[in-house]
């Protein structure tokens, strides 16, 4: 039931922010809570790539690994990720990438619940922290990469 959106400018283009978040095999490198990723099957299909993936989140001790469906849609600047299994009863993520005129702007949304309400209360506040820091993760990501560009 925890709901996150936001709605980020950025000084870097659409498809710069875009190419950055669809790039998911290096998000542990700066991600919080991403220990881990794998992509299990890659399929391209339309102009879109579906990726099947496993991620694995970890806080002190806990750690915990689910997967999920990834669809880019690079004309539309659009990234979806839904729930395949894990510790959730659901997860829905969607990322949108608009035009600014100092850039673009980064829409994030968010949107699961755990299974067990005991994990939830264990991870649920730390989730909800990292989730927050999300967009200004790969924001942070984007200068870095993209400073001389």
């Amino acid at each position: 039931m925890p709901k996150f959106e936001t709605h980020r400018p950025v000084k870097h283009s659409p498809e710069q922010m875009y190419d950055l978040v669809a790039d998911i095999e290096k998000y542990p490198q700066f991600l919080p809570l991403c220990e881990a990723l794998n992509i299990r099957s890659r399929t391209e299909r339309d102009g879109k790539t579906l990726l099947v993936a496993d991620m694995t989140v970890g806080y002190k001790a806990i750690r915990e690994t689910f997967t999920t469906q990834v669809l880019l849609n690079p004309a539309e600047l659009a990234i979806d990720v839904k729930y395949v299994e894990g510790p959730f009863k659901y997860l829905d993520n969607r990322w949108r990438f608009q035009p600014a005129p100092e850039g673009s702007v980064v829409d994030f949304f968010i949107d699961y619940e755990f299974k067990s309400r005991i994990l939830g209360a264990l991870m649920g506040s730390m989730f909800d922290r990292a989730f927050r820091t999300f967009a200004e993760a790969f924001e942070k990501r984007a200068d870095k990469i993209y400073a001389d560009a």
